[in-house]
């Protein structure tokens, strides 16, 4: 299996490179940032690119979405030690196929990315449970993100100072949060905020 790994870290990249190659994987190029990870995968057309999720000059999730588009036949999985909801769902949206631990040993590292590539259509992605919010439960978060108080809220959605803050007690709910700061920190967190 071809690979091309993007990572900014030499150390990491260069251990992971060998780690792989002992594993049976033709690594055909690195790239220590994003633009360079997608230009080696347009150039080498490798079977899967393993990508850092936060590289300079484009992050893996960008690389993912610019190889949806330009080298749609490149599997790309990312690799991360970050397993936060928002960017798994970013990746998702994105299209990742995989999403790997950077703590995993090299076996299972290689036996992930062989069933990946062999898989393409099963969803590997960490499932994020995300509550649906109403119409209006979208439109109070932001501007309670603002840091906006109840009655400038109300101001500005048009409705009393009571309607939201029936909004804000079940945004709490929906979110599991005690209060206002909690609330926009889960929120930010799985991806409701950006």
């Amino acid at each position: 299996m071809r690979l091309v790994i993007a990572d900014d870290h030499p150390l990491f990249r260069l251990g992971l490179k060998y780690a792989l190659i002992q594993q049976g994987f033709d690594v055909v190029a690195e790239a220590a940032d994003g633009p360079s990870a997608l230009d080696a995968c347009r150039t080498y057309q490798p079977d899967a690119a393993l990508l850092d999720v936060k590289m300079p000059g484009m992050t893996g999730i960008e690389v993912c979405d610019r190889l949806r588009l330009t080298a749609p036949r490149v599997v790309s999985i990312l690799i991360t030690t970050f397993a936060e909801p928002a960017i798994v769902q970013a990746a998702r949206a994105a299209g990742a196929k995989g999403y790997v631990s950077k703590e995993t040993d090299p076996e299972s590292l290689a036996r992930q990315l062989r069933d990946i590539v062999a898989h393409p259509e099963i969803d590997r992605l960490p499932q994020v449970d995300v509550p649906r919010l109403t119409p209006r439960e979208s439109d109070v978060l932001p501007l309670l993100a603002q840091g906006f108080s109840n009655k400038e809220i109300a101001r500005n959605l048009g409705v009393s100072p009571d309607t939201v803050k029936d909004h804000l007690a079940r945004l709490y709910a929906k979110l599991n949060a005690g209060d206002r700061t909690e609330a926009v920190s889960r929120a930010r967190s799985i991806g409701l905020l950006g």
